[in-house]
């Protein structure tokens, strides 16, 4: 019998034998190749499981100096709901690789601590933000009896259980490849991303969670995310679980119009848009087709001209005065409730707060100033918040039961994490409620219509 040694090198697992060019030409195994420098094969992280159990079927004798990590004995204080126990087994049955889709509130953090708990060895999470960071921390902290490592926010320790941040995971990829069992990539669509992709390539961990309330991306990246972490093995969306495990909802779109003035600057500005795409001859099929037209102003002055026209159409249409009046209208009849506002625009964000002397909370608030918010908003001092994005995603957002939508993108996966921030299960058993505030005739109707 043959014998294979496997080693981690730098993003790679080393393959060592007696002929290894004839092993990695003979192999049926993906993206591995002979090294001459080394006289080794190589094959990338990711496949090291797939590798070892391809060797094992070829009847090779594999020493495997990479899965030795430490056994963890873990229990943690959580019990799973039904539905998150039905996702976790779906995720083992497809041998620990894969991603579960559930909306924002459902508890897939839970589902992360269980996995960890069922794996029992040495575990990496990763999270696209410094709140997510410090929330992982505490959680993984409370459940369990292990020192928790962090890097990110100024913290750099790694332990058998460790909470980073997608930029630290990415830039120490290649040396923390060999140090975990699992990998749980939250928020997983970031992985996607031409960098943070190598997080889970040079990552030689077996077992492969991915959390998200939205997983496919338009741009069509989370193929890419499947082939290196597992394919969707469990969703739920939010219709499934309202009125039970979350709270029952509606959604409201609200109309508005422009003003006199505004009508005219919009019409103006779309209108220098609008027959520039005439003239070039452009349509537009797809996000790829607006991008080919940002590429253009670079060297088209016109195409510059028109893109800057219909960003002045937009502003107007998203700002637009009369949806400030809704707005108000709004805050008088829900002055018994916790309301979120969204916008899309930080400087509108700063008009309301101060016309309506409502906290704000943008890229610019520092994470101290918004515990505080949060703090006083979760005690009843603050009884609404207004924000632009930054509490869109990956944000333990206390509860609130009425959310006003001024303005945003065609994104489905915004608003499903804006109608996330009001769906968690009310103790009196009560209904959220969206508010969408749409300008009437304009291009935000066909955004609102797509998001939807």
């Amino acid at each position: 019998m043959t014998a294979v040694s496997l080693s981690y090198d730098g993003g790679t697992v080393r393959v060592d034998t007696a002929d290894a060019k004839n092993l990695a030409e003979s192999l049926d195994c993906p993206d591995i190749e002979y090294d001459p420098r080394s006289e080794s094969a190589r094959i990338p992280g990711f496949r090291y499981d797939e590798l070892r159990d391809e060797l094992r079927n070829e009847g090779y004798h594999v020493e495997d100096a990479i899965a030795d990590w430490r056994s963890l004995s873990l229990s943690s204080p959580y019990r799973l709901r039904p539905y998150q126990q039905d996702a976790l087994d779906a995720w083992t049955a497809h041998g620990r690789r894969g991603v579960i889709e559930l909306p924002t509130g459902s508890g897939k953090t839970v589902i992360g601590i269980a996995a960890i708990e069922a794996v029992g060895g040495p575990a990496l999470v990763v999270v696209p933000t410094i709140d997510l960071l410090t929330q992982w921390h505490d959680e993984l902290s409370s459940a369990f009896d292990e020192p928790i490592g962090r890097l990110g926010g100024g913290t750099q320790r790694v332990e058998q259980i460790t909470v980073s941040t997608y930029d630290s995971a990415y830039l120490r990829a290649d040396e923390l490849g060999d140090q975990f069992k699992l990998l749980v990539c939250d928020e997983v669509h970031h992985l996607g991303g031409e960098g943070y992709r190598d997080i889970a390539r040079l990552t030689a961990a077996p077992a492969r969670l991915g959390l998200t309330a939205t997983f496919a991306r338009p741009d069509g990246a989370h193929e890419t995310v499947a082939e290196v972490l597992g394919p969707l093995v469990f969703d739920l969306d939010v219709d499934d679980l309202a009125g039970t495990h979350l709270a029952a909802y509606d959604i409201k779109r609200i109309e508005v119009s422009l003003t006199p003035d505004e009508r005219e600057a919009y019409d103006q500005h779309q209108g220098i848009f609008t027959e520039y795409l005439k003239t070039a001859n452009i349509t537009f099929r797809s996000g790829s087709d607006y991008q080919k037209l940002v590429k253009r102003s670079g060297n088209d002055p016109k195409a510059r001209e028109a893109l800057l026209a219909k960003q002045r159409a937009r502003e107007v249409m998203m700002n637009a005065e009369n949806k400030i009046t809704q707005l108000a209208a709004l805050l008088d009849s829900h002055r018994q409730d916790r309301v979120i506002i969204f916008t899309a625009h930080t400087d509108l964000v700063y008009r309301l707060a101060e016309r309506f002397l409502i906290p704000a909370i943008t890229h610019e608030t520092t994470a101290s100033e918004r515990r505080e918010i949060f703090d006083r908003f979760r005690d009843g001092t603050y009884s609404r918040v207004v924000t632009a994005n930054v509490l869109d995603e990956g944000v333990d957002v206390p509860d609130a039961n009425v959310a006003v939508v001024l303005s945003g993108s065609g994104s489905e996966r915004e608003f499903t994490q804006r109608l996330g921030r009001i769906l968690r299960p009310k103790a009196d058993g009560g209904r959220a409620v969206l508010y969408e505030l749409v300008t009437e005739e304009t291009a935000e109707e066909r955004v609102a219509r797509r998001r939807r």
